[in-house]
């Protein structure tokens, strides 16, 4: 009795593994084939601000790349989207500023300061876009949060839907691309109920 459920377990335990290491495999790929394609609106997922009111070097880098697509006419607005911080610094506002001195025209730029998560980025964006008639977004993000963060704009009905990542790595991206497999199966519960 015991050895059968220790090969049950063991068997469990390998789907459970091989599951994780395709669906990696899957997230990755995707997250780093940006799709680089003619968009009504980027939308810039948020993240942190220092507490010098500087974005992190991990938000720096997806506003560089909105930034950079914006320069070669794949979208003419971007939403930046985030909340208020631990920090105490609205990082909508702060990305704002960050693509003004970038270059990129304000009247271009809009705020979303509640986009607390990337469904509560998802939500708002949809709405942004609704009510200027846009349809088509590009995500950009980090590259192993680029699949949830389409799947949750995806729930919103917004589409044609692309992806762009940062080019940022550091060694933290272990922890965040672990993260990764439970919240992305998250977001698809969600969808479902």
């Amino acid at each position: 009795m015991r050895r059968r459920l220790a090969k049950r377990l063991l068997l469990t335990a390998a789907v459970i593994l091989a599951w994780f290491a395709v669906h990696t495999a899957v997230i990755l790929t995707d997250g780093l084939s940006d799709e680089l394609k003619q968009a009504d609106v980027a939308v810039v997922l948020g993240n942190k601000v220092e507490d010098s009111g500087e974005p992190s070097e991990r938000l720096k880098a997806r506003l560089d790349k909105a930034a950079e697509l914006y320069d070669k006419g794949y979208f003419d607005h971007i939403i930046v989207s985030g909340g208020i911080g631990q920090e105490g610094f609205d990082e909508a506002q702060v990305m704002k500023s960050y693509l003004v001195q970038a270059g990129i025209p304000e009247e271009s730029i809009i705020e979303d300061n509640k986009g607390i998560n990337s469904d509560w980025t998802a939500r708002n964006a949809a709405r942004i876009m609704d009510e200027a008639g846009w349809e088509s977004a590009m995500v950009i993000s980090q590259y192993f949060h680029i699949s949830r963060t389409k799947l949750a704009f995806k729930r919103m009905d917004i589409g044609p839907l692309y992806g762009a990542h940062a080019d940022y790595y550091e060694l933290r991206d272990v922890y965040s691309i672990l993260r990764e497999f439970p919240a992305y199966y998250k977001y698809v519960w969600k969808s479902i109920f």
